[in-house]
């Protein structure tokens, strides 16, 4: 047969396929099997299936490929399955089937676990992120690590005596910074125990004791163990705030991890045990040692170790002042952790209480929280600004500010009362104007106010002496002549106490009884301003008004200031200003301050040291100081009372020590009749004699002798003064008009009395 283009004047041919008769098959296409344009049903495949049903049976049995819509059924669309279908075990959505051609099985789906574990994975990657990024939120809020710095310690100053014995701290932290290596094993142990066990092993947060942490509070039900290592609670400190909240977590964990990455073990526990707050204003174990036990950190023993660790948890209330049951049921948690993590046997940690039970708390801080205060006042201005700790070595005796605290508190709170006196200061000075004690109230803890060094008040007829010193110096003698009566100057008259005169007297004799009349002529003859040079020569550095007053003391001084005025008669002539600060040593070991001696400056000549001394002896042999005599000892002083008995004074001196006493109110209100020659002179009596136990005795400097016998009429004056002159637009000093003597009078008299005329 051959197919092609039909030639010109040939016949066209068609293909036959019934040349042989059994032929039975029929090859020509009907418009059934042709493609439909019309857009109807789509083109389907034949189909040889068993399940096809033939559309045209032929004769012979032959069967023609069917393109009817009979056949097997159309595979269906996915199934479109939600996001959490997909997680819970199927990793993609199922096709309905109603056989596979290929045979194979159709694919299981996840079982519960793997459902689960699927789940947790995802919720943990879902976690990671979400923490991530509040970590990140937070941490933002925190310096740039890179500038990070560890804040220096608040320094401490740390006061010791002159014996070396430390006598008070001052500062933020309340004690000094001690190094790791100086601390009893024991020590850092109990804090390890009770607050980190695993402080060794993790880097700043402990994952492990934090999960064990929270599932003590659940099944306890409330808030029993904390999460935060020595690390966390380092950071707190160091830099963040008190305050409970996620964002302060999150930056105490980043820091912790800083902490740890940039210091090691030793040096993050070093910081912790002299940072951590203990109560009372204790900063650090040194600071609490002190305060509770009244010994360094470097001689605690294990129980003591024991009760420190035990405060941090609530130092306030578990501090061993104020619950000691508390503190020591505490200390017994810690003693028995300790024996948990090796650090003690078990009969150690039972026994640690009765073999070395805690020392007692020390008393609260006395009077030389006075002298502290008083030295950190004057710190600046010794060695300027300082970040370091300081040690400061003083002049101060603790024997005798104890004996000094003792006598005044116990004189007030016996006798006060009745003088209705409520308040009192003590100084004692060495000649050379070293403090030795300083007393500044009745209680430091009920007044921090320093009435020693910062109360100015009347001296009365304890400022005498330095008017008397004047008339020396221009030319008088203890044997010189005045006359104790009436005086009139300007609408002012002054007056004795008892409103007596004596008439004709000695110097010595006016002043040991305190005679008003005759001190108000002798600083009228002299001149105010000649008196109130010679008070600033010898060491008086407050105000002074130039009226005749002042004779009478009625320009105001601190105790101080009048104990120090008072020291040139003791020492020989000498100026003698009044210091406490030997030497300030920085914890380096540097010298910042070391006081040198001053040159000697002479104030007053050995000739009037000895005529004042003889003079003011004579105030406690036989004068208005009566009661003041020290056994063994030459002493000389002078009593001093202002108006209206509002203060008492006694000023009085040996060669061994100097000691001022003050009595009176805060608020000036008058006293029940207290004089200087009462309650002072018995507190200074008691407070020499045990301050002059042991001394070396030794006689005032300077002598003198009367030349010629006196007029000693005996106790006419007294201690109290009258109203200053009327105030004015000023003093204007008036001669004083002297009457000619009586022919019986001695001539050598008259001549010392009227000055020649």
């Amino acid at each position: 047969m051959a197919i092609g283009r039909r030639s010109a004047g040939q016949e066209r041919r068609e293909p036959r396929f019934d040349a042989h008769p059994e032929a039975s098959f029929d090859v020509r296409l009907s418009p059934d099997d042709r493609l439909s344009h019309g857009g109807g049903e789509p083109r389907r495949e034949p189909g040889f299936g068993p399940d096809t049903q033939a559309e045209q049976d032929l004769p012979d049995g032959r069967r023609e490929p069917s393109f009817g819509s009979s056949g097997p059924a159309e595979p269906e669309p996915r199934e479109k399955l939600s996001y959490w279908s997909w997680v819970m075990g199927r990793s993609r959505p199922a096709r309905r089937r109603s056989g596979d051609p290929s045979g194979r099985p159709p694919r299981k789906r996840r079982g519960l676990l793997g459902r689960l574990f699927s789940f947790l994975l995802v919720m943990g990657v879902l976690g990671a992120l979400g923490g991530g990024g509040v970590i990140a939120y937070y941490a933002s809020g925190l310096p740039p690590i890179d500038k990070l710095e560890v804040p220096k310690r608040p320094p401490n100053v740390t006061i010791v005596s002159l014996d070396g014995k430390p006598l008070a701290n001052r500062g933020e932290t309340g004690g000094a910074n001690v190094p790791l290596s100086e601390m009893p094993a024991y020590v850092p142990q109990a804090f390890i125990a009770i607050e980190d066990r695993r402080f060794r092993d993790h880097w700043g947060v402990d994952f492990i004791g934090l999960a064990r942490a929270m599932a003590t509070n659940l099944q306890h039900g409330t808030l029993v163990q904390g999460g935060s290592t020595l690390t966390q609670q380092l950071a707190k400190n160091l830099f963040l705030t008190p305050e409970r909240s996620l964002e302060r977590k999150v930056q105490e964990a980043v820091l912790a991890f800083w902490l740890e990455r940039k210091f090691g073990k030793d040096r993050i526990l070093e910081m912790y045990l002299n940072r951590v707050y203990f109560g009372a204003g204790a900063y650090g174990v040194e600071a609490a040692a002190q305060r509770y036990f009244g010994k360094s950190i470097r001689k605690v023993n294990i129980s003591e170790a024991a009760t420190l660790a035990g405060l941090v948890k609530a130092p306030s209330r578990l501090a061993p002042t104020r619950d000691p049951e508390g503190a020591r049921a505490r200390a017994d948690l810690v003693l028995a952790a300790m024996a948990d993590e090796g650090y003690v046997s078990r009969d150690e940690a039972n026994r640690a209480f009765r073999a070395s039970p805690p020392s007692p708390a020390p008393k609260p801080q006395g009077a030389v929280g006075y002298v502290a205060d008083w030295i950190m006042d004057q710190l600046d201005g010794l060695v300027g600004v300082y970040d370091e700790d300081l040690t400061v070595e003083t002049t101060l005796d603790p024997k005798l500010e104890a004996e000094a605290e003792k006598a005044l508190s116990e004189a007030i709170a016996k006798r006060g009362p009745a003088l209705k006196v409520s308040q009192g200061a003590l100084v004692a000075l060495a000649p050379d104007g070293a403090v030795r004690a300083l007393v500044g109230g009745r209680s430091y803890a009920e007044s921090q106010f320093n009435r020693a060094v910062s109360s100015k008040r009347q001296p009365g007829s304890a400022f005498k002496p330095f008017v008397y010193l004047s008339a020396l110096e221009l030319g008088m003698t203890p044997d010189t002549v005045q006359v104790d009566a009436p005086l009139r100057l300007k609408g002012w008259n002054p007056e004795n106490y008892n409103r007596r005169y004596g008439g004709p007297m000695t110097l010595t004799s006016a002043l040991s009884h305190s005679v008003n009349t005759v001190a108000v002529r002798l600083g009228v003859e002299v001149g105010p301003l000649n008196v109130i040079r010679t008070a600033r020569r010898v060491g008086i550095t407050s105000d002074l008004a130039p009226n005749p007053s002042v004779a009478l003391g009625t320009s105001e001084v601190t105790p101080l200031e009048l104990a120090g005025a008072y020291a040139p008669f003791a020492n020989g002539g000498m100026s003698a200003k009044p210091y406490v600060v030997r030497r300030v040593v920085a914890s380096t070991g540097e010298v910042l301050y070391n006081r040198r001696p001053e040159p000697p400056q002479e104030v007053v000549d050995i000739e009037r040291v000895g005529m004042m001394n003889a003079m003011l002896a004579e105030t406690i042999r036989s004068g208005t100081a009566r009661g003041a005599a020290l056994p063994g000892w030459t002493a000389a002083g002078k009593t001093g009372t202002s108006q209206d008995f509002r203060d008492a004074w006694f000023v009085g001196y040996t060669a061994h020590l100097v000691t001022a006493v003050w009595l009176g109110n805060d608020d000036n209100s008058p006293t029940k009749k207290a004089s200087g020659g009462g309650l002072p002179v018995q507190i200074w009596s008691r407070f020499m004699t045990a301050a002059h136990a042991g001394a070396a005795v030794a006689s005032l400097p300077g002598e003198w002798s009367p030349q010629v016998a006196g007029y000693d009429q005996g106790p006419g004056g007294g201690e109290v003064y009258e109203d200053g002159p009327p105030p004015g637009d000023g003093w204007v000093e008036e001669r004083v008009v002297r009457e000619r003597p009586r022919s019986s009078e001695p001539l050598g008299f008259l001549k010392r009395l009227f000055g020649g005329y």
